[in-house]
């Protein structure tokens, strides 16, 4: 399997997960059409399917016109079938879902939305976690509660330790001047910033991260308990 990273909009990610030896893809939360459409044709990938992490419109609003150009089949979370425009596959949390040489296992991740999900292609090793789980950070809450966005939090921590982490935004430069001044004595932290700039500096993106990266540097990861936690998120809040 390749991973293409696609820039969308200002600052999100959408990805393809190909399949090499059929050029079939999964697109992942389509922030818009015409970057996934130009690659595509650029390369002869067919995106069957499309996964949606949550509604947001910044992770669907390319769904539509993908699946009216290439028939590609939408899924998402069963909780969101009214919220995810053109869905034809509904989730549930802790499904394996399998097409073709695809093979991903669900988790609903609430905080964020109601109705999050993360996507981990077991053989791969890799997991897309939207807008929940960020390098270096992680999603506001709109929709949950503290307690919600903790505990999913929590759920990666089972990955094993080598899992690459792709997340729906480019938010990790600034994410780490959040971390670093909260945990400003952390090596590996300041480590990672060094790497990060250099990325950013070369016009590339600072994903995927590592679990294992995240729980050394991630200061949300690194909260022991919900109270430590929920102060750290109304902190970035204002930050």
């Amino acid at each position: 399997m390749k991973i293409e990273i696609i820039k969308c909009l200002q600052d999100n990610y959408s990805y393809l997960i190909i399949d090499e030896l059929t050029n079939e893809a999964c697109v992942i939360d389509p922030s818009e059409a015409n970057p996934i459409i130009s690659y595509c044709e650029k390369n002869d990938i067919k995106p069957k399917y499309i996964l949606n992490t949550h509604h947001h419109f910044d992770h669907v609003g390319g769904n539509q016109e993908i699946k009216n150009k290439y028939s590609s089949i939408i899924l998402g979370f069963v909780g969101d079938k009214d919220r995810i425009p053109g869905i034809d596959l509904l989730l549930e949390d802790q499904q394996i879902w399998k097409a073709g040489n695809f093979k991903t296992k669900i988790s609903h991740i609430p905080g964020h939305t109601r109705g999050h999900i993360s996507y981990y292609f077991i053989n791969e090793k890799i997991i897309f976690t939207g807008d929940t789980l960020f390098s270096l950070g992680c999603g506001k809450i709109f929709e949950g509660t503290y307690d919600e966005m903790y505990e999913s939090l929590n759920k990666f921590k089972n990955l094993p330790l080598d899992t690459k982490i792709y997340c729906g935004h480019e938010y990790t430069l600034q994410n780490s001047k959040f971390c670093i001044e909260h945990d400003p004595s952390n090596q590996k932290l300041i480590d990672k910033i060094v790497e990060i700039k250099k990325k950013i500096n070369n016009g590339t993106p600072t994903l995927p991260s590592t679990l294992k990266d995240e729980l050394e540097c991630n200061i949300f990861l690194r909260a022991n308990d919900i109270k430590s936690f929920t102060k750290l998120r109304d902190l970035k809040d204002n930050f």
